[in-house]
């Protein structure tokens, strides 16, 4: 019910369109349920177009930074096993599902889009993983048991003005791991850059290679 629920609400935004289960090609071992690769992308009316603009179904496209990051926890088990994990932006879930079959012990999907969060249960089902979900990160922070947990957040900083959120990030997270297409390898207060990986957003969108490299950031000192 919860998949045609989902399938409904992307058709209603993007007359034309469908969810179709995916493999991305980083994570290929990871299904997603992700919009079809032959959604429309023109024709589409004013209306339609400038809704997408004000509130796009991101939860629908596994971007390149959540690969990249879901890829390094997968291959990084070490650093999250037995943790708590809050993702934050968590989109179509693929970083906190990475997390879960990487030996964390108790993963939190945060997103604002309800969607999100309801197409992170979905995959996360498929998946065979168990997640916890939050639509409000400042509740998190509120919890001072969570003080100990690993934050991941991939292409988040895209908006500057989430940025500051990296500050309370830094003071509040043991442990703050970040990957991001957009920032081009600036430099993130608290954090080391630990490499920059060739990545694209599934289905593909065709962008601008400077989008394609995904810059992954650690907490300093560890």
């Amino acid at each position: 019910m919860k998949i045609e629920q989902l399938r409904k609400h992307l058709k209603s935004r993007i007359p034309g369109s469908d969810l179709s289960w995916q493999r991305p090609p980083q994570t290929p071992e990871l299904p997603l349920l992700l919009i079809g690769d032959d959604y429309p992308r023109q024709g589409l009316s004013c209306e339609i177009a400038q809704a997408l603009m004000d509130n796009p179904p991101y939860w629908c496209f596994c971007w390149a930074s959540g690969q990249v990051l879901a890829r390094y926890l997968l291959e990084n088990p070490g650093i999250i096993k037995g943790q708590t994990v809050i993702d934050f932006g968590a989109g179509c879930g693929i970083v906190a599902i990475a997390a879960a079959l990487a030996g964390a012990a108790r993963v939190i999907a945060c997103d604002l889009d309800p969607n999100a969060l309801a197409v992170c249960e979905v995959n996360a089902k498929r998946n065979g993983v168990i997640l916890q979900y939050s639509n409000n990160v400042f509740d998190l922070l509120a919890d001072v048991s969570l003080a100990s947990s690993i934050v991941t957040v991939a292409d988040v900083f895209y908006d500057r003005d989430n940025l500051p959120l990296l500050d309370h990030f830094n003071a509040f997270f043991k442990e703050v791991l970040v990957a991001d297409s957009r920032l081009k390898g600036m430099p993130l207060p608290g954090l080391h850059t630990l490499g920059v990986v060739a990545s694209h957003t599934v289905p593909d969108l065709d962008e601008s290679i400077e989008f394609n490299r995904v810059t992954l950031y650690r907490t300093a000192g560890l």
